[in-house]
C-alpha cells in the first residue's frame, strides 16, 4: 500500500480542467479539500464546487511524476 501525500495548491477556475485531466491519468485515489468539504479530484464538478479563492489541499495515495510536476506549478509557498 502506498503512503499518503498532501500538497497545498492554489487553483483558479481556469486551471480546473487541466487539474482534473492530470488527476484522471493517475491510477490511485486523489482527494481535494478545503475546510470540511472533500471531493474526488477526478470530478470536474466536484472541484469547481470548492471555494477556489483560497488554497486547497490535495491528498493522494500513490506516485505519478507527471501529476506531481503539475502540482509543483500550482504549489503554495509555505
Amino acid at each position: 500500500m502506498h503512503s499518503s501525500y498532501r500538497r497545498s495548491i492554489m487553483l483558479s477556475p481556469y486551471q480546473v480542467k487541466d487539474f482534473v485531466n492530470a488527476a484522471t491519468k493517475c491510477d490511485f485515489d486523489i482527494d481535494v479539500y478545503n475546510n470540511r468539504y472533500v471531493v474526488d479530484a477526478k470530478s470536474i464538478l466536484g472541484v469547481l464546487g470548492l471555494d477556489l479563492s483560497k488554497p486547497v489541499t490535495v491528498e493522494y495515495h500513490g506516485i505519478n511524476s507527471e501529476f506531481e510536476s503539475f502540482l509543483d506549478s500550482l504549489a503554495v509557498a509555505c
